[in-house]
């Protein structure tokens, strides 16, 4: 039996710019880690995003960086103090990381014999 390759649920990055701390530290490298449903239900219940639901974003980021340069936590504040290139830079790995990607199986054409890969629907999506 051949030994299976572990699943990463981390993802190492670096960031464009950086976050400037208080003494003026540059922190660049990075974790983040995969979104569970836990990470983009419970920031629906907050009274910032119910207010802004532009917030969301600030708010899932928080929960899925585990580690940014020498930082102790990383929370809202640090989010919210990223620049802008940081800050789309983040948005676009989270949506990568955690894209959904449909299941997938070969078919063959029952006519020429081709074979392809086919997408199969999710929940019976036609």
């Amino acid at each position: 039996m051949a030994a299976s390759v572990p699943f990463e649920t981390e993802v190492k990055f670096e960031l464009p710019k950086g976050y400037v701390d208080k003494e003026g530290k540059v922190h660049k490298k990075g974790v983040m880690r995969l979104a569970n449903a836990a990470d983009e239900i419970a920031p629906l219940n907050d009274a910032r995003v119910k207010m802004n639901p532009g917030y969301l974003s600030i708010l899932l980021l928080e929960r899925v960086i585990t580690k940014l340069g020498d930082l102790k936590t990383v929370d809202a504040h640090v989010i919210e103090s990223l620049f802008t290139a940081d800050m789309a830079y983040l948005q676009n790995l989270y949506q990568t990381i955690n894209a959904v990607e449909p299941p997938t199986t070969t078919v063959t054409c029952p006519k020429c014999q081709h074979q392809f890969r086919y997408e199969l629907p999710f929940f019976g999506e036609a």
